[in-house]
């Protein structure tokens, strides 16, 4: 199984509805609440770690949009790389949205079991299948509203599948995306859509999924819960970074053995 890269420039991006506290639709350039950059310092931020981070691209193994839209509901809690490991052996069996559709959910725990929550993922992905045939043809819909109408997908899954298989801008927020980016004061929320819409208004569309890619791998490289800082690209711009000053975490470093203390030992 192989990924399906396919450009991302087209011109049908939807930008997220402002909601919860702080949110703002189109905040003028320089504004701040939500927002925790200019929209010059944030370029800065996404070239560098581009260059960090080059061709960023979804973890995630598919050949085609079903296939992604079926993973992406199977990595909720749980790792792409695990995920990876259980896709095959389901598409060879159930290749698409037809041969999922006729199941029932409990034919699929067992080998969705491995990545988590299997019954809720299996029931998912049935009623997705299902729902696929009934109103859209067995095709993955490419569009934001009729993603999110589906059993099992919220508007992250949506976006991660028009940015990867259709091309059409989409900035998927998760846990990663959130860490790294109020780390680096682009935003100052914790609420995924309010942190999505901030980032659509400091980024142009064609920049939007390679700017979630990218805040992902570092979040899972470098900026994790206990970051590297050390190793940033764009630790001179980052909030974070900078408010720790020279205190900021840094990479733990491996002891030569010239420098390592001797060992002790007991005497016999």
């Amino acid at each position: 199984m192989t990924k399906t890269r396919v450009a991302r420039t087209r011109s049908t991006a939807v930008r997220p509805a402002a909601t919860g506290p702080g949110a703002r639709s189109s905040a003028p350039p320089g504004q701040r609440g939500a927002i925790g950059a200019t929209p010059a310092i944030a370029r800065g931020i996404l070239d560098a770690l581009e260059g960090q981070h080059p061709n960023a691209f979804t973890e995630l193994n598919f050949s085609n949009a079903f296939e992604l839209l079926v993973a992406t509901i199977l990595s909720a809690q749980c790792t792409d790389a695990r995920v990876n490991q259980t896709t095959p052996t389901l598409f060879a069996q159930y290749p698409d949205a037809s041969t999922m559709a006729a199941l029932e959910p409990e034919t699929l725990e067992p080998i969705v079991q491995p990545t988590g929550f299997f019954r809720m993922k299996s029931r998912s992905l049935v009623g997705m299948a299902r729902a696929l045939m009934a109103d859209h043809g067995g095709q993955v819909p490419a569009s934001l509203e009729a993603l999110v109408a589906l059993p099992g997908v919220g508007r992250k899954t949506a976006n991660v599948v028009l940015g990867h298989a259709f091309g059409i801008p989409g900035l998927p927020v998760d846990r990663h995306v959130l860490r790294v980016t109020n780390r680096l004061g682009l935003v100052k929320s914790d609420d995924a859509v309010v942190a999505e819409t901030v980032l659509c208004d400091l980024y142009p569309p064609e920049r939007w999924t390679l700017a979630s890619d990218t805040f992902i791998l570092h979040g899972r490289r470098i900026c994790r819960p206990t970051p590297q800082c050390d190793r940033c690209a764009a630790r001179q711009m980052c909030a974070y970074a900078r408010g720790l000053g020279a205190s900021a975490p840094r990479r733990p470093r491996t002891m030569t053995a010239a420098a390592r203390p001797a060992r002790k030992t007991r005497p016999r």
